[in-house]
Order: structure tokens, then sequence, then C-alpha cells
């Protein structure tokens, strides 16, 4: 028989409401909070390991429960009132996970083709932006993501929610941006770091050798380091009146272009 808790103050459901709500306390455990039947699917694609998982019976089935038990995951059930002070949307299906975090070390990127393309986010901090990054990086099956000096805990609620899963599925790693830096320059990627000025227009320049596509933050754009460190400066022509995009649309428009330079491959 499932272990069940029905009441909201019980210690462990005390302690899992802060994994969602601290990023202190998540860093501190090395656990996060998954929901959902899609994001936890491909948690488990991603290598991910789940420690427990908890459901409620009304939206999430007991013999959907059994079938996780298989995976060495303790299994509890919990009450609607338990549920709704976890859960952090409304429309989940009846089902959390308690997960482990990963390592992002740069040096276990698993970088399997000849000639790889990563997509370089420096300091990106609203989770709506990082978690679009993500999906525009698995729409072109990039060979990984660095966040180089992050702000933001990658296993913030909403970057799961708005990466709709990719942050489990996507190679990622995380560093400064000097690090980052060095990491590129050992394995000779060419480094195309978006800037307005002193830059050549994108479609011009040659993304089919190994290669990193650099974008910085909307306000700010990128740091000196990544301009100094550039093989060539790119942009995209603007013909309105404002002369920035959105991160994730240009950092799209950069990557499909060297996408369709390598065929699609």
């Amino acid at each position: 028989m499932n272990k069940l808790i029905t009441s909201p103050q019980n210690p462990l459901i005390k302690q899992l409401s802060q994994l969602k709500e601290k990023s202190r306390d998540r860093k501190k455990t090395g656990l996060f909070l998954i929901e959902g039947k899609r994001e936890l699917s491909l948690a488990i694609k991603g290598g991910y390991k789940i420690d427990t998982l908890l459901f409620f019976p009304d939206l999430f089935s007991e013999s959907e429960a059994k079938a996780m038990s298989s995976y060495g995951i303790e299994i509890i059930e919990i009450s609607k009132e338990v549920f709704q002070k976890l859960a952090h949307r409304d429309t989940t299906e009846g089902v959390i996970a308690v997960v482990k975090s990963k390592n992002h070390q740069l040096e276990d990127l698993k970088l399997k083709a000849k000639n790889p393309l990563i997509l370089v986010a420096e300091a990106p901090e609203k989770p709506g932006n990082i978690g679009a990054l993500l999906r525009t990086a698995d729409a072109a099956n990039v060979d990984a993501v660095i966040i180089a000096n992050p702000k933001s805990d990658l296993y913030n609620p909403n970057i799961i929610r708005s990466s709709v899963g990719c942050v489990f599925t996507t190679e990622i790693g995380m560093a400064s941006s000097e690090d980052a830096i060095a990491f590129l320059q050992k394995y000779n990627f060419n480094i195309f770091s978006a800037i307005l000025q002193e830059s050549e227009v994108y479609h011009t320049q040659d993304f089919t050798l190994p290669t990193a596509i650099v974008v910085g933050t909307e306000a700010t754009g990128l740091t000196q380091a990544w301009r100094d460190a550039a093989t060539q400066n790119i942009s995209i022509p603007m013909q309105g009146v404002i002369d920035s995009m959105n991160v994730s649309v240009a950092a799209g428009i950069l990557i499909f272009e060297a996408k369709r330079q390598r065929n699609f491959k």
C-alpha cells in the first residue's frame, strides 16, 4: 500500500514547498520539483534520477503511479490540499516528482557532432527568456546550450514550465564567461557574438565549422569579453524604429541560418 499524506502541514510537504519556492533550498539539497506527465517523461528520458513521486489519485491514477515504482521510486499518495500546496500551476495532471539536479560543468557536455553547433546565452535573467531559448535550441537540435554568467537557477519552476521540459533533454553547461570562452577556444570553435557595433550581417558568415552563436541580454547586450573573443561579431539588420528584439527570437534567426547552411543536419 502506498504511503499517504493528507496534511499540508506534514514536515515533508513543508520541505518540498521550500524546494518549490526557494533557489537556496534547491541548491542546498540538490533536489527540485517537477510537475506534469510530459515534464516527468522528459526528465526520465534526459537521465534525471527521480527520488520521490507524489500523486493525487483524482488526476493521476494509482496504476500510473505503480508503473513508476518499477524505476525504484518512492510513491506517495497525497490529498487535494497537499497537491494544491505543491503544484506550481493549476493544469498539472496530478503528479509531482522530487528530482536530483545535475552537474552542468562544461567538460561534462556531450558533443557528438563533428562540427558542433552551440548556443551561448550570457547572463539571461528572465525565466521566460531562458525557457524560450531552450525551446529554440531544441527546435534546431543544437548540440548544447551554454549559459554564461548565469543569473537564474536552472531548476526554477518558471524555467521548467516555459521550456516545456526541454531543460531536461538539452545538453546544458553553466560557467563564467571567461571559462566558457576558454572552453570554446580549447575546442577550436568559431565564436560569433551578436552585437550591433562593428559587426557583419549574420548571413554572410560561414557557420558550417564548429560554431558558437552568442547572444546577450536585451538591456545591455554582451560584455566586452565576448566582443574581444569573437571570431566575428554579427548582427541582424533592423528595419524598424527600435534596434533590438527579444533574445530568443534573435537566437532563433541566427541558429536556423546556421542550420540552413548545414542543410538542417
